[in-house]
Formats: structure tokens, C-alpha cells, sequence
């Protein structure tokens, strides 16, 4: 091989590198992000919230100021949905690792009569130290969820289980000035969570 030939060489082999860089390291930087969910277009804050929280403390989502809120309503009692949408939302913490200090997740319960604030905490942590649940009375519990477009509805159990609840299963995203930015399907995956909560990050 010539001088000339191995020059060539080596500058293929540059060239390759740097669109090697660029294609796994500049361009996905530049593509827009695919959201999992609905994005809410308007530039509407999220709606006031003032609940109980274990141990006597009020929650407000103005405690939450400079962080990335996910809201998700269910109940400790919930056979199904609930513990499967939680375990998701452990896992998507799980993935943004360190970044997951600046989010906060919070549970409000549709089911005040039978969910205390310290059932409440007990249940959430169990999925993740980290998340907070909320009840208050059944008449601001329902207005919160209405303000947040959640329907739910109590339906005859067994002797064994008890009333069951239908509800809304999505997860609503509120970024970190407060704003209403995305509703998450009960469908999406631990990865789709992770990834929309970091595109707010």
C-alpha cells in the first residue's frame, strides 16, 4: 500500500468515526421526543390540590415547585391496575437513577372511607420509599379528581373483597412550573414513563 492509499485509508477511517459519533451521539439529541402519551397543549397549571397525607400533614402541589410531579388516583384495595401502574412508576424511578431526586410521585386515593393517610403511606412505599399518598373527605376527593378529568365509581363486591372501584388508569404529568403537560396511558412501559419524565427534566 502506498503512502497515498494509506492516507486515504486513514481518512475513511476518520470520516466513518465521525459519522459513527454523530449517529449514535448528536442525532438522537436533535430528533424530537416521541411522547408514550397525550400532551396537553395548553399552558394550563395543574389544578390546586390540598390533601392529607400521614402522620397530620397537608400536601399541596405547590410543595412540589421545581420538580416533576406525576399524579396517578387509585385505591389501596384496587386488585390490579394500582399495584401494576405503581410497580411501573418504581421501575421508571429506578431508571432515572439520580435524576429521579427531582421527581416526585404522588397517589391520591378515590377511596377516602376505607384509605387512612397511614394506610396510605404504608401502601405507596411499599412500591417506592420515595412516593406519597393523599386522601381528604369523599367530597374534596371527588372535586380534585373531577378538576383533574379522573372519573372513578364504586361497584358491588364480593363478601370477601368487598366494593371495587372503576377508575380512570392514566398518570398525569405536571412539569416543574406547575403546568399540566401529559397524560400517560396505563399501557405504557417503565422505559416510556422513564423517558417522558426526562424529556421534563
Amino acid at each position: 500500500m502506498t503512502k497515498l492509499q494509506k492516507r486515504l485509508a486513514a481518512v475513511v477511517v476518520v470520516a466513518l468515526l465521525g459519522v459513527a459519533f454523530a449517529w449514535f451521539f448528536v442525532l438522537p439529541r436533535m430528533r424530537p421526543h416521541i411522547f408514550s402519551g397525550a400532551v396537553i397543549q395548553s399552558n394550563q397549571k395543574a389544578p390546586r390540590m390540598e390533601l392529607d397525607a400521614a402522620f397530620g400533614e397537608t400536601v399541596r402541589m405547590t410543595d412540589f415547585e421545581g420538580q416533576v410531579v406525576v399524579v396517578y388516583f387509585g385505591y389501596t384495595f384496587c386488585p390490579d391496575v394500582c399495584p401494576a401502574t405503581l410497580s411501573k412508576l418504581a421501575d421508571s424511578m429506578d431508571i432515572l437513577g439520580d435524576k429521579a431526586r427531582d421527581v416526585q410521585v404522588i397517589m391520591v386515593s378515590i377511596d377516602p372511607a376505607r384509605d387512612t393517610p397511614e394506610l396510605l403511606e404504608e401502601y405507596v412505599t411499599y412500591f417506592h420509599p420515595e412516593f406519597v399518598g393523599v386522601t381528604g373527605d369523599a367530597q374534596t376527593v371527588n372535586r380534585v379528581a373531577t378538576l383533574y378529568g379522573v372519573y372513578y365509581e364504586a361497584q358491588d363486591g364480593t363478601a370477601g373483597t368487598g366494593y371495587t372501584i372503576d377508575h380512570t388508569s392514566t398518570v398525569i404529568l405536571v412539569d416543574r412550573s406547575g403546568h399540566l403537560k401529559l397524560v400517560l396511558p396505563f399501557e405504557g412501559t417503565a422505559e416510556q414513563i422513564a423517558a417522558d419524565i426526562d424529556y421534563f427534566l
